[in-house]
């Protein structure tokens, strides 16, 4: 069971720091997609249209192999964060854009009335109130950043799938080894979704 356990820490590590990355840098784009200067704009619109429509294997793959052809060594964990952080990122980004459309214009009229720049109108008006409109939806896309973990086993890592299989190839037992897999990444995005309705009850947004 150790290797297992070694392989879900794994999953977890990868998991985590992912959604951290992709939460910033979903809202970052986001940011950008509804500024006023043209270029940050239809940067961060190709960026959201790169990434939603590569698919993500593809992208490890290139990754993988290309980054070092490149003169660009990482281990092939951190390999996959990087990947795993820019990819879910683009839907981060559509996610908070949705709910920028949540927020009232006239609270927008009135961080202007009073002084505020664009800027300070998005980091404190617009953003927060978009964040809270889509903690559900931001959830969901959590959930499929756990799926796609599991992808890293293509590329040499040794997660949770990864490992599975392997115990498998000794054990010759499919049915229990790969239900308990399975049962596992079930519980953890009953987890993501369990503590997204907790955050959304208490971030709700009350008209």
């Amino acid at each position: 069971m150790d290797p297992l356990l070694r392989a879900l820490g794994t999953t977890v590590l990868i998991l985590v720091i992912s959604a951290a990355g992709s939460l910033v840098l979903g809202v970052l784009i986001t940011v950008a997609r509804v500024s006023p200067i043209p270029v940050l704009r239809g940067a961060a619109w190709a960026y959201v249209q790169v990434f939603v429509n590569v698919p993500l294997l593809a992208l490890l793959l290139l990754a993988v192999f290309a980054l070092p052809d490149a003169g660009l060594l990482m281990p092939l964990t951190t390999t996959v964060i990087v990947v795993l952080t820019v990819y879910e990122a683009a839907y981060v980004a559509e996610a908070v854009r949705s709910g920028i459309n949540t927020v009232a214009s006239g609270q927008v009229e009135a961080a202007r009335a009073l002084g505020l720049r664009l800027s300070q109108t998005l980091r404190h008006v617009v953003v927060p109130q978009a964040v809270r409109a889509v903690v559900q939806p931001l959830g969901n896309v959590m959930i499929a950043l756990l799926m796609n973990t599991a992808l890293a086993a293509t590329v040499g890592v040794v997660e949770l799938t990864s490992a599975t299989n392997k115990v498998n190839l000794v054990a010759a037992q499919p049915i229990p080894i790969f239900t308990a897999a399975g049962l596992t990444y079930m519980a953890l995005a009953l987890a993501i979704g369990l503590a997204a309705g907790r955050i959304e009850k208490k971030v709700a947004i009350h008209r």
